[in-house]
């Protein structure tokens, strides 16, 4: 009989550990990371968002992607952008890639306070920060209020992006719902009051009041003006997030919440939806003491936010009409938008609802009963059409009967063979269910008080 081969060193002490392990009640595994324990415990909250975790996947030719929000800048007119570009190296190169203002450059601020004009905004440029993008204007509001446990009061569905950023401060979010004019003022002042009295601080509101991501809902002026009176009397900072703003497709564009009561209102721009979104310049409209915190917060990330893309923007908008160019956007996204309303109309199946958004990039879907969007995105998939399942924009796991469709990259006719497919899958799933009997499974575990989810 063979001996048995001794253990290796590698295997002994493998062994040995798992031994320890199992004594001491202590954790034992094989692991890639071997800095796993040595991570922030912030750390376990950085998960890749649904979104980009489709990007691979909807990239694929054959796949018509109604996911993404990314903008299209087809009709940019580049060589104008060529010119401009030109002009900065030529007759400012050296300061233009040098290190900037940490506030961002004094011109930038100037043009900034003009774009926010069109909403009624009256500012000043030192009361401005320039970010990289207004993603990281969120983090910096974010990290200058939020300890861990605080609260923040979001609309729901909300931005994914946004609840990224909340997680990663290990912030709890709680959601108010909303109707077809927005946010509910009643549901607002019920969740802050019940905030409160669970001994947890509600640091602000977060709402993007222009054609909500991923919802496409507007809140109403009479909303507004209500939202703002609501949280003047809770003492609640409102965070106004507003990238779409200027993307009206049915009318002219609302004022603001800022332009509301500047001393309550943090606001959030960006030139990403106007412009370009790989320059990456946003900005914070802050009260004149948070600016100042707001400032520390950048300075200490980026020491400065981008100086050659605040130079190109800027040139871009002084040689070229950009309102104009605006508008050129508007009238591309219009008939994005009216190509998926119709094709909407045309292929869904009966219990199906949506959003009529008036501007923005989203449509928000309503599935028949029964169905669930992150169970059918496997489907979908292979159905050759990618959306974003529900879930991925709330914080406590709602959302499993809603999806959110985006028309502002696709063409119309790729946005119309998109929705004919996702029909098709839709159809398949209502097909099975009815098939197994899932639609009466589904009913009588709803009646007990059991969600869909649990059941599919």
């Amino acid at each position: 009989m063979p001996a048995t081969p001794e253990p290796t060193a590698a295997a002994a002490t493998t062994a040995d550990a798992a031994a320890i392990a199992r004594a001491t009640g202590q954790r034992f595994d094989t692991r890639l990371d071997h800095y796993v324990d040595h991570y922030a415990a912030r750390a376990n909250a950085l998960t890749a968002s649904a979104v980009r975790s489709l990007f691979s996947v909807a990239a694929r030719p054959e796949i018509v992607s109604l996911a993404g929000g990314m903008p299209n800048i087809v009709d940019l007119p580049l060589d104008v952008v060529a010119r401009s570009l030109d002009s900065v190296v030529m007759n400012s190169g050296a300061m233009a890639m040098q290190y900037g203002s940490g506030q961002g450059e004094p011109f930038m601020r100037e043009h900034i306070c003009e774009v926010m004009e069109l909403e009624g905004i009256s500012s000043h440029p030192d009361d401005i920060v320039v970010t990289v993008g207004s993603q990281q204007a969120l983090d910096l509001v974010t990290r200058i209020f939020c300890d861990p446990d605080d609260v923040i009061i979001a609309e729901a569905p909300s931005y994914v992006g946004a609840l990224g950023t909340f997680a990663s401060y290990q912030t709890r979010v709680v959601h108010v719902a909303m109707d077809d004019e927005g946010l509910d003022p009643v549901a607002l002042r019920e969740a802050v009051t019940a905030v409160r009295a669970s001994g947890r601080k509600a640091k602000f509101l977060y709402t993007i009041p222009n054609f909500n991501n991923p919802s496409g809902i507007t809140q109403s002026l009479a909303r507004r003006r209500e939202l703002v009176e609501t949280c003047r009397e809770l003492d609640l900072l409102i965070v106004e997030d507003n990238p779409y703003g200027l993307l009206t497709l049915d009318g002219d564009p609302m004022p603001a919440m800022r332009a509301m009561d500047a001393d309550r209102v943090i606001y959030l721009g960006s030139f990403s939806k106007t412009f370009a979104p790989g320059f990456r310049v946003g900005w914070v409209l802050a009260p004149h003491a948070v600016r100042e915190k707001l400032l520390l917060a950048q300075e200490s990330a980026v020491l400065s936010p981008p100086v050659f893309s605040q130079y190109a923007i800027s040139a871009y908008l002084e040689q070229h009409d950009w309102q104009a160019q605006i508008v050129t956007f508007r009238d591309m996204y219009r008939e994005r938008r009216d190509a998926m309303l119709a094709a909407l109309e045309e292929f869904m199946p009966e219990g199906t609802s949506w959003t009529r958004p008036g501007g923005g990039f989203f449509v928000w879907l309503t599935l028949p009963e029964g169905l669930d969007s992150q169970s059918m995105l496997p489907r979908g998939i292979s159905g050759r059409v990618a959306f974003v399942p529900g879930t991925a924009f709330y914080a406590d796991g709602f959302g499993t009967r809603h999806l959110r469709l985006s028309y502002c990259y696709p063409t119309p006719a790729n946005i119309r063979e998109g929705v004919r497919r996702l029909a098709s899958v839709m159809r398949q799933e209502l097909d099975l269910r009815a098939t197994f009997g899932l639609h009466e499974t589904a009913r009588l575990h709803r009646d007990r008080g059991v969600p869909a989810s649990d059941v599919f």
